[in-house]
């Protein structure tokens, strides 16, 4: 039987940080680094560090949350995409949610992406609804970063935060709210950030060799990964307007991944949308990766700063490079 193509609608968020908050005036009793030098270049002040957290434990309340708030119950969902870079189990964690939640009839799977996660993970989810394969999906970006950063290295521990941030979305018969998308890759400029494995050959007998090992810590390139996004970011977001038949002028909101509040104003900049219009949290939370932008949505909602019907362009980059946008109506058809 041929299925019926359905709409998407992103009904509801949710969103959970970690409690202990690690400021700059911390990180300065740690690495050679000061207030000013941290909120000059990055625009962070503080940000949430997984002590007794899990990544699972974050991520379950952001969803409850979400599913919450759009008037379900955990047996309403069908589907549960985690969009993250640091499982507490390299097997995956969305399984582990579904059972903490009590999501008993929902399929689940880890998709990874790294920044760029939470923006493919929805456009994953959505194709899914349209084809009428589920009505009720739970998107979360969650990342705890701050177990693979060099608290040695200035340069990068002074970036990120840990936290969670979903959303869910519907089928709708009426029409359809995500109104244009796109997503790029470049592999060969995957030195410019990474976390890598490291491992180390052994015998294992016989003449026959293994390697094993584990990851190392984050490394990045931060000009070359400033460059990358001031270039590509505004140039994915005009594609996935102009596949929405819209323009910039029609953005109520944009939010951005927050890696750098400099590359935020530029990108916003090169678009020409006023700053009013950018939602930006870096300073509270650093970068949190994939749960960057879904954690900014939910805040942004509850102040009730976004409001039904508002149109919304989301853009995530980051290692890979991966980098890719959606453009999307706030709420259900009513």
């Amino acid at each position: 039987m041929e299925q019926i193509k359905k709409g998407v609608t992103i009904v509801s968020s949710g969103s959970a940080t970690a409690t202990q908050v690690l400021d700059n005036h911390d990180l300065s009793k740690i690495v050679d680094t000061s207030d000013d030098w941290i909120k000059t270049r990055t625009g962070i002040i503080k940000r949430h560090i997984c002590a007794n957290n899990s990544l699972s434990d974050l991520a379950s309340q952001a969803a409850q949350k979400a599913i919450s708030n759009a008037g379900l119950t955990p047996a309403d969902i069908d589907l549960i995409i985690l969009a993250t870079s640091t499982p507490d189990d390299l097997f995956g964690s969305a399984s582990q949610i579904q059972g903490s939640i009590g999501a008993t009839k929902a399929v689940a799977f880890d998709l990874t992406a790294a920044c760029s996660g939470f923006v493919f993970a929805l456009i994953t989810a959505s194709q899914f609804i349209r084809n009428g394969v589920y009505e009720n999906i739970v998107v979360i970006g969650a990342d705890c970063l701050s177990r693979w950063v060099d608290w040695s290295d200035r340069t990068t521990c002074v970036l990120f935060g840990d936290g969670a941030g979903a959303v869910v979305c519907q089928a709708s018969e009426v029409g359809d709210n995500l109104l244009g998308f796109e997503m790029c890759s470049n592999g060969k400029l995957n030195s410019a950030l990474n976390l890598a494995y490291k491992g180390e050959v052994k015998n294992i007998g016989h003449n026959k060799q293994i390697t094993q090992g584990g990851f190392g810590k984050i490394t990045m390139n931060g000009r070359e990964v400033y460059r990358f996004a001031v270039s590509k970011v505004p140039e994915v977001i005009e594609k996935a307007l102009f596949k929405g038949d819209l323009t910039t002028d029609k953005i109520d909101w944009l939010i951005l991944h927050q890696a750098n509040q400099r590359i935020i104003e530029a990108v916003a900049e090169r678009l020409n949308i006023p700053s009013w219009k950018v939602i930006s949290n870096l300073s509270e939370y650093g970068n949190t990766s994939a749960a960057s932008i879904p954690i900014a949505l939910d805040e942004a909602v509850s102040q009730g700063k976004i409001r039904h019907g508002n149109t919304i362009a989301i853009s995530g980059f980051g290692a890979g490079l991966t980098w890719g946008a959606a453009v999307f109506k706030w709420g259900s058809f009513e």
